[in-house]
């Protein structure tokens, strides 16, 4: 009797102690939650606010009417039209960013498929290579960058801020991670055996059984590019409206010090994040499904 009261103690002692445990993890996962959601929030409801209101109340929680008040600003005041045109920045975003996001996700694929697929000698190098140039920050290599640029005559293109989305080292970490954790490699040699040709497998069964590791860098990748206000300013000089990006118009918005609406400064980084906001809710059904498996360790 004394050993069943005893087992029943302690059994509720381990059930305290996951109750408590699970209750500062929820806690926790909250206040993370708030951290990301409550300045988009704060963002959203200030776009909704004129100026006088956000200099006299400051902060504030509760959304106001003023929204379109804001976006007619942003398309009249001749100190916003010299910077921002909203359609023509989404649509050299969606150029940019849709371009590089495509080619950075299917040449990262195909990269990490052939690392983990094929058997050679210098798969090791290679994969400690591309994990080793993921430890080189962008701007050490802006200067090098620019004098080719200058040389190719290629300043106030987009050439160059596409073509180089092909290598994406940190991508194809992930896909490498992905694929042996839930790539069969049977399939690949069955394709073989059938005749099929090693670019056709990999588009024809590799991809659609990646598609949740695709998802997810393509997601990851579309808001690199859309924000990637560092390297658009430095290729795209010429300051010409129509060339422009969203984040260089939404940036010409923010450095206006003469008379500054903060309401139509709110509402141009509300648009500016529309096209992300679409995209990841287009996507975000694999995002959980994907991490997770390609977070998987060897």
């Amino acid at each position: 009797m004394s050993k069943k009261i005893t087992y029943a103690s302690d059994k509720g002692g381990y059930q305290t102690k996951v109750i408590i445990k699970s209750a500062f993890i929820y806690l926790g996962l909250i206040i993370l939650t708030l951290i990301c959601l409550v300045p988009i929030w704060i963002l959203v409801v200030n776009s909704t606010r004129d100026h006088n209101e956000i200099i006299v109340n400051g902060m504030s929680l509760i959304p106001n009417k003023f929204l379109f008040h804001n976006i007619k600003t942003l398309g009249s005041n001749s100190l916003y039209t010299k910077f921002f045109h909203p359609l023509i920045g989404m649509r050299n975003s969606l150029i940019i960013a849709g371009c590089c996001c495509a080619l950075t996700v299917f040449f990262a694929g195909l990269t990490a498929y052939g690392i983990v697929v094929y058997d050679f000698k210098l798969k090791g190098a290679m994969f400690t290579f591309i994990i080793a140039v993921m430890m080189i920050p962008t701007q050490v290599t802006a200067v090098g960058f620019m004098k080719m640029l200058v040389n190719w005559d290629l300043l106030n293109s987009y050439i160059p801020l596409i073509v180089p989305a092909i290598a994406a080292p940190a991508i194809v970490f992930f896909m490498r991670q992905y694929m042996l954790s839930s790539f069969p490699l049977d399939i690949i040699e069955a394709a073989r055996i059938d005749g099929s040709n090693e670019f056709r497998t990999f588009l024809t069964i590799s991809i659609p059984m990646m598609k949740p590791a695709f998802a997810v860098q393509a997601i990851f990748a579309f808001i690199a590019k859309w924000n990637d206000y560092y390297n658009q300013s430095l290729v795209l000089i010429k300051g010409d409206y129509r060339q422009n990006t969203m984040p260089m118009m939404v940036q010409g918005v923010l450095a206006i010090d003469r008379n500054p609406d903060y309401g139509a400064n709110y509402a141009a980084i509300m648009l500016s994040i529309i096209p992300v906001v679409v995209v990841y809710l287009v996507l975000s059904k694999f995002i959980i499904g994907g991490v997770a498996a390609g977070g998987v360790k060897e």
